[in-house]
């Protein structure tokens, strides 16, 4: 009688290992700071913007999840992808593109990255493999198992992730991705960032099975949660992850459990939720303060901190002067880069 065929599932929970984060050194500590307070700096102003009537239409704010994104990307290599949903601006600049092209595309000039057409919620770089920014929720999943499809036939070691909120998770279209990620081995990533409350509706209202890790266990794919607050959580999460794909083993899934500080939108105002639980979030799991707080406990000055919270501020204002002062788009654009 043939042996019984052996768990993917299972076979990855061998391989993970210990679950306790990597211990970060000093300059991935700092690195880690810059691009979190660069991401968070800049939320907060176009949060202003906004507000000004500067950028028009949605405007979706990545305050608080700042780890997740950062974490993945010190896990990636030159020609990885990444695509994502709405709540995108953290991707991009993690990604390296530029705070100017990105405040500009928000505020609808012709210097965005999308000439000024996409806005917030449909921003690219093909350049920088960054692959949206998109509206609709849960397309941006088949997108990604796509760009993984690509690599997989090109055989060129890629690996495409894919990232996705905890509503997005209950869209069919993810299933069937998961479904051909793992009946043909596709090098992708499927990040779930878990902030608790989608479009305004808890997980534990909305979801059967509240524990993502949990969701690609009928198409035989392996997952995770991770303490998406915690960067260096992420990147050992995040390492792994690649490693399972580039060896040609398929998608894997990480759950990244985070929380956003502001509403859904910039529309939302969060009735259902406490201040107080915010505040808690703040207080005992800032992703930010967490580095920090380990980089004084290193003999860091507070002068160096300071030093780096202020050339965030610094691009990040620059960027927004560029972004009110650049033209609109000609009407000409109009016409350009339309499909028929």
């Amino acid at each position: 009688m043939a042996a019984p065929k052996k768990s993917v599932v299972k076979e990855a929970e061998q391989e993970k290992g210990s679950e306790a984060p990597l211990e970060f050194t000093k300059e991935q500590e700092l690195a880690a700071l810059r691009d979190m307070l660069l991401i968070r700096r800049f939320e907060e102003k176009a949060g202003q913007l906004y507000g000004m009537g500067a950028i028009g239409g949605f405007c979706h704010l990545y305050i608080g999840q700042e780890a997740v994104v950062v974490g993945m990307q010190m896990a990636l290599k030159k020609g990885d992808q990444v695509i994502t949903g709405y709540r995108d601006h953290g991707h991009m600049l993690a990604c390296g593109m530029d705070a100017k092209g990105v405040m500009a595309e928000l505020t609808g000039r012709r210097g965005g990255y999308s000439k000024g057409k996409g806005g917030s919620m449909h921003i690219f770089s093909k350049a920088e493999n960054f692959y949206g920014g998109h509206g609709i929720v849960g397309a941006q999943v088949s997108l990604g198992t796509g760009l993984a499809f690509a690599n997989h036939y090109r055989s060129n070691d890629s690996v495409s992730v894919t990232y996705f909120g905890d509503g997005a998770a209950n869209q069919g279209q993810v299933y069937e991705s998961f479904n051909m990620a793992e009946l043909w081995k596709l090098p992708v990533v499927y990040v779930i960032e878990n902030n608790r409350y989608a479009m305004g509706t808890s997980v534990t209202r909305s979801s059967a099975q509240t524990d993502f890790s949990k969701r690609g266990v009928s198409f035989n794919i392996p997952g995770e949660q991770v303490d998406g607050m915690d960067v260096r959580a992420v990147k050992a999460a995040g390492d792994n992850a690649i490693a399972w794909c580039r060896a040609g083993k398929g998608p894997y899934i990480l759950e990244m459990q985070t929380y956003r500080y502001r509403g859904h939108s910039m529309s939302d105002p969060a009735k259902y939720r406490t201040r107080e639980e915010v505040e808690k979030v703040r207080h005992d799991q800032d992703p930010i303060e967490q580095v920090r707080n380990r980089l004084l406990a290193a003999k860091v000055g507070e002068d160096e901190l300071k030093a780096i919270d202020a050339h965030a501020r610094e691009i990040v204002n620059a960027a927004a002067d560029f972004a009110q002062h650049d033209p609109e788009p000609e009407t000409s654009e109009l016409y350009t880069d339309v499909y028929r």
